[in-house]
């Protein structure tokens, strides 16, 4: 049977979004590899639709966004393909162009995030915010490394306000980037994101999670993520050691 959209009972999260959440998964786990093709090709909308059962309105909706994000590029003629990983040697380099680049990264490292804090934000991090925090945040911690690396290359605070509900109870803490879940798992959508980068010496506590000396220069990267009526629900902090990680941004000049 073919689902449609707009036919999910209400409080339910979208099928276009959820069909979204998993193709985006599916793309940051590099499951669309092409060794062949030196590419990384995408299955055509009709293989979608017979795939998982839904209407080409829903593909393409789910699509659509991933486009927005970034994360596939399409083009009349030419099919659709996964953009490229935004990691290249050494130290990481990461692009910023719009939001899902913040996740292009996790294809090349990993990350398992464990319950810490529940309750009221931090101080330190309430702190560094424009607007209201209140209200109870949940809190992850994880610790992410390249695939051929023991040394960390960040140390990042996840914190999840109580809008999103039971969703947070359902995120898969070994999946990896839980930003990548929370859309599809609470059905809201990403408004805008705002992100200070700021460099900083680690803490002990810092310092000890990334295996560096105390007072260690980091990179300290904050992004508050809003709902489309401005809601703040969610609150991530990453600290990167000085020498692992650099980040790169590029800019399109209109001729």
């Amino acid at each position: 049977m073919v689902a449609t959209a707009g036919k999910t009972r209400k409080g339910a999260v979208p099928r276009y979004m959820q069909l979204a959440g998993e193709l985006r998964e599916a793309i940051l786990a590099d499951k669309f590899a092409d060794a062949e093709n030196a590419g990384h090709r995408f299955p055509t909308e009709s293989a979608l639709c017979k795939q998982y059962e839904v209407s080409r309105f829903t593909v393409r909706e789910a699509l659509r966004r991933l486009q927005a994000e970034g994360l596939i590029e399409r083009k009349r003629g030419s099919g659709t393909k996964v953009q490229p990983a935004g990691a290249r040697g050494g130290a990481l380099h990461r692009p910023l162009s719009n939001v899902s680049e913040i996740l292009q990264y996790a294809r090349d490292s990993a990350v398992t995030y464990a319950a810490t804090t529940d309750g009221n934000l931090p101080r330190a991090v309430a702190e560094q915010i424009e607007g209201s925090t209140k209200g109870n945040w949940r809190c992850f911690r994880g610790v992410r490394r390249h695939s051929d690396d023991a040394l960390p290359i960040a140390v990042t605070d996840a914190y999840f306000h109580e809008m999103l509900g039971d969703a947070v109870d359902r995120l898969d803490l070994a999946a990896g980037t839980l930003f990548s879940q929370i859309e599809r798992l609470a059905g809201v959508a990403i408004g805008k994101v705002t992100q200070d980068i700021q460099a900083i010496a680690a803490d002990e506590d810092v310092a000890a999670a990334l295996e560096v000396e105390h007072d260690s220069p980091v990179l300290r990267i904050l992004r508050v993520y809003h709902n489309p009526a401005g809601k703040l629900f969610e609150i991530s902090v990453s600290y990167h050691p000085g020498d692992r990680f650099a980040y790169a941004m590029h800019i399109d000049v209109e001729s």
